[in-house]
């Protein structure tokens, strides 16, 4: 375990000397601050593990102090010391996260005692959220694929993880993009600290800037209270700014200033120093976009440090049935079903299809066919109408299936007969179940009881008219 650093502030020099003396005998790492300010630049250049502060200082008393270190190092914690110690002073300290609060003058054993009880507490927090981490590891969905495409993109991936520069995921919708950003983010040495991302194209224009850089209380008519946006949330990590093509002009120059100078500025507040690594995702051609006078163009080339691009499924379909066993096993586990797999066929009509929507409607395809169906295998007709349609080169009955293959209609049947024909083939398809065959025909069902209804009425109308539904009118005589 590293060495716990201090940092100790007080504006008299013998109360200064007389701690640092102290808390290097107990083997701590101890920085000394005369005066607020300076214990500000400190606390923005390097870690600190407790701040411990005299409450009374000119220009920025202890408390400033605290709510300055409570935004700039959210994880350092404070302890005021003070010989004006009232109950009210301490309240606030309290309110505004201090750890603990002294009188002076102080007690050597008592002041090593509390600075003791706050590094234990910091270091919980710390093995918190390493284990959070590693829990968030755990459960993270897998990136799965051994596609030379997706070698690659995983390759430079790799590359570009330990470094600190800006990388730029470029590719269709639903290819993968988010679990990519977190890649680079798990791979960097700020594996152990906050991933933040950010749907750019989910949060309305109007107040996407302040859930970015936060604002101060009063900024705006409803901002009551001062409020940290993404930025401040991923200090020290990693922020990911997914759909980075739909920001809006007066974000993008705010963004550049935060990539070109490494600070932030809250609605109504002052600027400060922020320590993020940025990935950024679009399915946008912003070159494009920067030529048409919707992006800018020094904002882009700030963001195409590193520009990888993530193959669309259509690309690695070598990949497809490594994909469909492993969404199998998550919604088979998900559902409680008992599945041992997919047909040969299925698996050709899922590596034939060209998968507009990328890994996200193979995703959603997979887990259709698991609830939907009543076999033991996955099989052509469990899967959505499209897929079947693209790998036997024509459309099935809407919801038919194996069914809608089955079935064949001279010219001039007449439609009432069709229907009836296609009802009752798709209730042999699903056992019976008139609710299932309903939505999978696409109508109610009302219709298909009206319909059953209707072939009850017509036999018994039948056996009456027809004296041969057994014996012959002569057989009765």
């Amino acid at each position: 375990m590293s060495t716990p650093t201090l940092l100790v502030v007080d504006d008299e020099p013998s109360n200064l000397e007389s701690l640092v003396r102290i808390f290097g005998r107990e083997g701590m790492n101890v920085l000394a601050a005369p005066d607020g300010r300076e214990a500000l630049e400190t606390l923005r250049k390097q870690r600190i593990d407790v701040l411990l502060t005299d409450l009374m200082m000119p220009g920025m008393t202890g408390v400033d102090l605290l709510k300055a270190a409570r935004a700039v190092a959210p994880e350092t914690e404070v302890i005021l010391m003070t010989a004006y110690g009232t109950v009210e002073t301490a309240v606030e300290a309290m309110k505004e996260g201090a750890y603990d609060f002294i009188i002076k003058p102080l007690k050597r054993a008592h002041v090593v005692r509390v600075v003791a009880k706050a590094l234990e507490k910091q270091s919980l927090l710390v093995e918190n959220r390493a284990l959070r981490v590693q829990l968030d590891n755990v459960r993270r969905k897998p990136i799965v694929g051994q596609s030379l495409a997706m070698r690659r993109t995983l390759d430079m991936v790799t590359q570009a993880a330990p470094s600190v520069a800006t990388v730029l995921l470029l590719g269709e919708s639903g290819t993968g993009k988010e679990l990519l950003a977190r890649q680079v983010h798990d791979l960097s040495p700020r594996a152990g600290r906050p991933f933040v991302p950010v749907n750019c194209a989910a949060i309305p224009e109007s107040i996407l800037e302040a859930e970015l850089f936060g604002y101060e209380k009063g900024a705006f008519t409803g901002a009551v209270t001062r409020r940290d946006g993404r930025f401040a949330h991923a200090d020290g990590g990693t922020l990911f700014l997914d759909e980075i093509g739909e920001i809006a002009p007066s974000v993008q120059v705010k963004l550049l200033r935060v990539l070109q100078e490494g600070e932030i500025e809250r609605l109504g507040g002052k600027s400060q120093k922020i320590d993020i690594r940025l990935v950024a995702a679009t399915n946008k051609d912003l070159k494009r976009a920067v030529a048409e006078g919707r992006f800018r163009e020094d904002l882009y080339y700030r963001l195409n440090v590193i520009a990888v691009t993530v193959p669309p499924l259509r690309d690695r379909s070598d990949d497809i049935p490594l994909l469909v066993d492993h969404f199998l096993t998550r919604f088979r586990e998900k559902n409680q079903k008992t599945l041992s797999g997919c047909t040969r066929a299925a698996i050709e009509a899922l590596c034939d299809y060209g998968w507009p929507g990328n890994v996200r409607e193979l995703e959603n395809a997979i887990e259709r066919a698991v609830v939907l169906t009543k076999s033991s295998t996955i099989d052509v007709d469990d899967l959505p109408r499209e897929v079947f349609a693209e790998h036997t080169g024509e459309p099935p009955l809407r919801g038919a299936g194996a069914a809608g293959r089955a079935l064949s209609f001279e010219i001039g049947t007449p439609l009432e007969e069709i229907e009836r024909r296609v009802i009752h083939e798709t209730l042999k398809q699903t056992r019976g179940d008139k609710r299932l065959a309903a939505q999978l025909l696409g109508i109610s069902t009302r219709t298909i009881y009206r319909m059953l209804d209707r072939d009850r009425i017509e036999e018994r109308d039948l056996d009456e008219d027809d004296p041969a539904g057994g014996k012959s009118a002569e057989a009765h005589e």
